[in-house]
């Protein structure tokens, strides 16, 4: 339901960011323990069995974990930037730029 006119939950929020990012929000409890639990669609859709806690000061943020954080990095920033070789030929060229200037 729309919030103008009539009554709406929080946990009926859901926002289409960017044209394909669906964000929903939940209102959860927290347990004597400190616990929350991740409801079953949000788990569901993630398939993470861990997440990592962000504590900006003002807002918390759960993202999930994948099982091998660094093989899901594998390739993540091909293409971008140069290769190390050459990044290190142009340290190098700077470098020795820098000292025959001197």
């Amino acid at each position: 339901m729309s919030a103008v006119g009539g009554s709406w939950s929080y946990n009926d929020m859901a926002v289409v960011y960017n044209g394909r990012v669906t964000l929903t929000s939940y209102v959860m409890t927290v347990s004597q323990n400190g616990q929350v639990s991740i409801p079953a669609d949000t788990r569901a859709r993630w398939k993470a069995k861990r997440v990592v806690v962000v504590d900006f000061g003002d807002r918390v943020v759960m993202r999930p974990l994948p099982d091998d954080p660094v093989e899901d990095l594998e390739g993540k920033y091909r293409a971008r930037g140069p290769a190390a070789d050459e990044a290190r030929r142009r340290a190098r060229r700077e470098e020795s730029a820098r000292a025959s200037s001197h």
